[in-house]
C-alpha cells in the first residue's frame, strides 16, 4: 500500500518510523516531512495545510491511506475533501474537529453530556470575562478558544494575572484569531496525564497512557509549551482508572459527538487532571499528541497500518493492541528562548552517535538540511526517545543520548519522568 503522512514534526516522524515497519507499506511519503522522516520514506514539498495540493498528490500517486498529523488541516476540512474525492484518510471531519478547534464547544459538550470537567465561563466580550473573574476566587485557567499550537493556556494564581491574560488574548491578540473568544475555568488540582484512543465512531481502542510535561522549566515551572517531554506508561493511570476514563470520558465523548450530528473517527486525545483517584477532562484534541506519540510508538508492537485501516473501515472491534514491557521516555531538546523568540540555523552535532545507542530513536521536529548539515529550524528541535526495562532505565538511556547531542543554545528539561520514578 502507498501511505502519505502529513506534517513535519516529531509526532509525524514517529508515525512515519512506525509505519515504515509495516509489512504492507510499499511506498511511504511524508508531506512536507523533515530530515528525520526522510530516512523512512520520501519527503514531498507540500505544506501540511495545503489541502488542494495534498489531494492532487494523493490522486496522482494513488495513495491508499493518508494519515493526518497536525490539527490545523483537520480543522480546515482535509478529511472532508479527501473523502469527497474517494480517498481514504485517517482523521476526523471538520465538523468533528471542532472538539479541539473550539474549547468553548468542547466545554459545552462536556457539560451537556455529563463528562466530568472543570466549571467555566465562555466569553467573546473582554468586559464580561473580566467581570466573571472579579466575581470569583483564584486560581484560574484562561484559555484561548481556538488553536494556538498548545500555547494558548495560562494558569493564573491571582485575579490580576487572569485579567492580564484576558487582555493579552482578547485585546492585544497575542494568539491572533484564536483568542477572540476565551474560556475561563476553575483551576483543577492534581496530576495531569494524557489519554489517547483510536475510534471508528463506535469502538474506543485505548492507547498506552502517557504523561506530558507542558511547562518550560524543571518542576513544572514557567510558561506552557507544546510539550517538553513525555513518558509511557503513566503509572498515575491504573488499570481500574483506565476503565473509568473510558466509561466516563472517552466513550461518552464519542457518543456525544454522534448525537450532535458530528460522528467522530480518528484519534481522540483527552488531557486529564487526576485528583484523589478521580479523572476529569481538561480538554480534547483530535490528533496524536506531541510529544506523547513518540514514546507510545516506541512501545506499540502492532502493525500501525493495520490498526489505522481497521479504524477507517469501521472494524476496530476486531483489533487488540500489544505493548512492549517496560517504559519509554521522550526528552524534547529545544532552542534557547522557546516558547518565545529563538534563533534558527544552528548546526546540530552528535546525531549519528546518539542514533547508534540501543533502544534509542532521535525523532526530528524543528530541523532542516542546509548544505548537507542538519540545523535547527524550530522551537522544539528533537524528541530524544528511549525504551527501557523500567522507567529508570528508559530515563537513563534517553538522557545519555541527549548528552551526545549539542548545538549553540540547546535547552532541555532535566526532570522528565521524575513523577513516574516516585511511583515506581
Amino acid at each position: 500500500m502507498k501511505v502519505l503522512v502529513t506534517g513535519s514534526g516529531g509526532r509525524e516522524h514517529a508515525i512515519a518510523w512506525k509505519l515504515s515497519q509495516s509489512r504492507n507499506v510499499t511506498r511511504l511519503y511524508i508531506a512536507p516531512g523533515n530530515p528525520g522522516t526522510g530516512e523512512h520514506g520520501e519527503n514531498v514539498p507540500i505544506a501540511a495545510d495545503d489541502i488542494a495540493g495534498l489531494e492532487a498528490f494523493a490522486r496522482k500517486e494513488k495513495i491508499d491511506l493518508t494519515v493526518v498529523g497536525p490539527e490545523i488541516p483537520l480543522s480546515l476540512g482535509i478529511t472532508d475533501a479527501f473523502e469527497a474525492a474517494g480517498l481514504r484518510i485517517f482523521g476526523p471531519t471538520k465538523a468533528a474537529s471542532v472538539l479541539e478547534a473550539s474549547k468553548a464547544f468542547s466545554k459545552g459538550l462536556m457539560m451537556k453530556y455529563g463528562i466530568p470537567t472543570a466549571s467555566y465561563g465562555s466569553f467573546d466580550d473582554p468586559g464580561k470575562a473580566r467581570a466573571y473573574v472579579e466575581a470569583r476566587k483564584p486560581p484560574f485557567v484562561v484559555k484561548a478558544d481556538g488553536l494556538a499550537a498548545g500555547k494558548g493556556v495560562v494558569i493564573c494564581a491571582s485575579a490580576e494575572e487572569a485579567l492580564s491574560a484576558i487582555d493579552a488574548m482578547m485585546v492585544s491578540s497575542v494568539f491572533g484569531a484564536a483568542g477572540r473568544r476565551v474560556v475561563v475555568e476553575e483551576f483543577l488540582r492534581g496530576e495531569e496525564a494524557s489519554f489517547l484512543a483510536i475510534t471508528d465512531g463506535k469502538t474506543v481502542l485505548p492507547l498506552a497512557p502517557a504523561q506530558d510535561h507542558k511547562a518550560i522549566y524543571d518542576g513544572d515551572r514557567g510558561p506552557n509549551t507544546g510539550g517538553m517531554g513525555a513518558y509511557s506508561p503513566a503509572p498515575v493511570i491504573t488499570v481500574e482508572m483506565e476503565k473509568e476514563i473510558i466509561s466516563s470520558i472517552m466513550t461518552p465523548a464519542v457518543k456525544a459527538m454522534e448525537a450532535e450530528g458530528r460522528p467522530y473517527r480518528g484519534v481522540l486525545y483527552a488531557g486529564l487532571m487526576i485528583d484523589g483517584g478521580r479523572p476529569k477532562a481538561l480538554e480534547f484534541n483530535c490528533r496524536f499528541g506531541d510529544p506523547e506519540t513518540q514514546p507510545i510508538m516506541m512501545r506499540l508492537e502492532n502493525d500501525l497500518l493495520d490498526v489505522l485501516m481497521a479504524a477507517v473501515e469501521g472494524r476496530l472491534s476486531d483489533v487488540s493492541l500489544s505493548w512492549s514491557a517496560g517504559s519509554s521516555v521522550c526528552v524534547v531538546m529545544a532552542s534557547r528562548g522557546y516558547p518565545e523568540g529563538y534563533e534558527k540555523g544552528k548546526e546540530i552535532r552528535g546525531l549519528e552517535e546518539a542514533a547508534r545507542l540501543r533502544d534509542v530513536m532521535v525523532f526530528h521536529a524543528g530541523t532542516a538540511l542546509r548544505d548537507g548539515r542538519v540545523v535547527t529550524s524550530g522551537g522544539r528541535v528533537l524528541g530524544v526517545t528511549a525504551r527501557g526495562g523500567d522507567i529508570k532505565e528508559a530515563i537513563e538511556r534517553a538522557y545519555r543520548a541527549v548528552g551526545m547531542i549539542s548545538w549553540d543554545g540547546a535547552y532541555f528539561r532535566k526532570d522528565i519522568g521524575r513523577k513516574a520514578l516516585l511511583r515506581a
